[in-house]
């Protein structure tokens, strides 16, 4: 990505299923709990990391995504506004081209999706994201 070049499918497998593993390894060792961040662009994506649930040898690995929603032009804009980041304009595109969005299997029936729109400032996008990460929290 640094060089500019989106990634592919190809390029994600090895990436999530080393997430996937680090997570339940921490959790192994008694982590009360992991944060994994990574974009998950694809249904598929979050599958792989969905499927944690299955490796778990304690009861139910609890898995759930906070999807920040944003429009392209808000994410342009922040692009744009960057200094020296590698990520451009092209990267966004080829982002949001790549992006299947949480449909409503994941959200209504999994209900392991919560949405954060991320249209605001810092503070309250960071505020509804932890708004959203209490409510996981209290689903439990």
């Amino acid at each position: 990505m640094a060089a500019g070049i989106p990634l592919n499918d190809e390029d994600r497998w090895d990436w999530l299923i080393l997430l996937r593993d680090q997570a339940l390894q921490d959790l192994k060792r008694g982590a009360k709990g992991v944060v994994i961040t990574c974009s998950a662009l694809k249904k598929k994506y979050r599958d792989v990391i969905r499927t944690a649930r299955l490796y778990d040898e304690e009861p139910d690995a609890n898995v759930h995504f906070v999807y920040l929603r944003a429009d392209k032009e808000t994410l342009l804009a922040r692009v744009r506004s960057r200094q020296g980041h590698y990520m451009k304009d092209s990267m966004v595109e080829s982002q949001f081209a790549a992006l299947e969005e949480p449909d409503e299997l994941e959200v209504k029936q999994l209900k392991d999706v919560e949405i954060v729109d991320v249209k605001g400032g810092i503070a309250e996008v960071s505020q509804l994201a932890s708004d959203a990460v209490d409510r996981v929290l209290v689903s439990r």
